[in-house]
């Protein structure tokens, strides 16, 4: 059993997705189910709407889950489990303040030392004041195997008597996780390796509760910036919506996470073909550097391989595909263009000169003009237009040689003087050509 478990606590950033779809992904391998949880025990920071973002993304990414969980409703298990510890004695009630606790977190700074609880009320007789449940420390060290890491130990003293249930019985964040993991018989957790050092304390718990089942852990390397830093939320690229915002495709998204720091048989892949080959220890131990170059190369690659229909339904607006009887000769312009266009955006702009009205396209281009109009008479007198740009040439020169036959050419198909060969180009928009010329008289 594989889960993803997200706090409705902000957007969705490319650390966040790249968990899930490795999960999703490596479910879908061993053919195990997939959990989606919301972590929403922390009500402070939980943003109202988040939810439905996560799982909106997650669809649009093709990931589906087999069962649905909001950690909340499990509040009252994670009370009663918590009252067992103490009622067993592996737990105690510690009435610290925050104050008193603040001082010798201090004291410890001064003293170059890392603060740990000094088991102040671990003996106390109960008392009638406020308090929080704390989970007595192991009394030995505590080792996992890390999928990716290896073997991994901490010792009994790096773990500390930590906190499990706060003052307002809420759970905090290892208890819940770890009881919810329990309770949902996760068996593999891929995660962030910012959570490596909660591992232990969630192994402390489960054996604390006597619970045997064997769980694996994975933690992923951090992902880093151009600059070699650890990636920030406030980078934009570093969001999900800000990435599909500007016209990357979500398969596109998906394979360049699924191969970051990843040996992959093959460069471009879709989700689908991911789970046949993915395995989540063939991930380097280093942490990867998002290259948002090599994310366009994948994403033009992506665009390439979308359904033509697919293609232009993202591209154009319905009542703008409505001036045309053959989808498949606009797909295939659009693919064209990907020569000089990695994204959506990018290609959009490339192509929407090609519908402007003449006087536009030759504004600058005065000199071509009457020879483009020429060219653009004989096209619109004729039956059909011969599919090869060789044939063209022969019966619709219109005796135009040289720099003024192709670039009036290029003109009138592209209202660019540069772009993609012009064979190639004319070969794409002969079989629509007379439905832009009327597009662009309606302009």
């Amino acid at each position: 059993m594989f889960r993803f478990a997200p706090s409705p606590t902000g957007d969705m950033h490319i650390g966040n997705l790249r968990v899930a779809l490795i999960n999703f992904v490596s479910a879908k391998k061993e053919n195990k189910q997939f959990i989606l949880r919301i972590e929403d025990t922390d009500t402070a920071r939980n943003i109202e709407g988040k939810e439905e973002d996560i799982k909106k993304i997650l669809t649009l990414f093709g990931i589906s889950w087999d069962a649905y969980y909001i950690q909340s409703n499990n509040l009252h298990i994670h009370r009663q489990l918590a009252n067992q510890l103490l009622k067993e004695k592996k737990a105690f009630k510690c009435y610290c303040t925050e104050e008193q606790l603040q001082k010798k977190k201090e004291e410890a700074k001064n003293n170059n030392q890392a603060y740990r609880y000094d088991g102040t009320c671990e003996n106390k007789q109960e008392e009638n004041k406020p308090y929080v449940i704390r989970l007595k420390k192991p009394s030995t060290s505590i080792s996992f195997t890390d999928e990716i890491k290896g073997q991994l130990s901490f010792q009994a003293n790096d773990i500390d008597s930590f906190v499990i249930l706060r003052q307002d019985l809420t759970p905090t964040y290892n208890f819940a996780c770890t009881i919810d993991d329990m309770s949902e018989a996760i068996s593999f957790i891929i995660r962030g390796e910012d959570h490596t050092s909660n591992t232990p304390k969630q192994l402390h718990i489960r054996n604390s509760l006597n619970y045997n089942e064997e769980i694996k852990f994975a933690h992923l390397p951090i992902i880093l910036n151009e600059e070699g830093k650890k990636i920030s939320k406030r980078e934009a690229h570093s969001s999900v919506q800000w990435l599909l915002d500007n016209g990357y495709l979500p398969s596109a998204i998906a394979n360049y996470l699924l191969s970051l720091g990843n040996k992959c048989p093959k460069e471009i892949f879709t989700l689908q073909e991911a789970i046949s080959f993915f395995d989540v220890k063939n991930i380097s131990k280093s942490p990867a550097k998002f290259d948002i170059d090599r994310l366009k190369f994948i994403n033009r690659e992506h665009i390439k391989m979308l359904d033509d229909e697919l293609l232009v339904k993202i591209l154009f607006k319905d009542e703008f595909l409505a001036n045309f009887t053959n989808y498949k000769n606009l797909a295939k312009l659009a693919k064209l263009y990907t020569q000089e266009a990695d994204t959506l955006i990018e290609l959009s702009a490339k192509l929407a000169p090609i519908f402007l009205p003449k006087n536009i396209i030759f504004k600058e281009n005065e000199d071509f003009l009457n020879p483009a109009l020429k060219i653009e008479e004989a096209m619109l007198k004729a039956d059909t237009l011969p599919l090869n740009y060789d044939e063209f040439k022969k019966d619709f020169s219109c005796g135009l040689k040289g720099k003024e036959l192709f670039m009036s050419l290029r003109l009138l198909l592209s209202a660019s003087a540069h772009g993609p060969e012009l064979n190639l180009l004319y070969e794409a928009i002969a079989p629509i050509f007379k439905d832009i010329v009327r597009l662009r008289q309606n302009v």
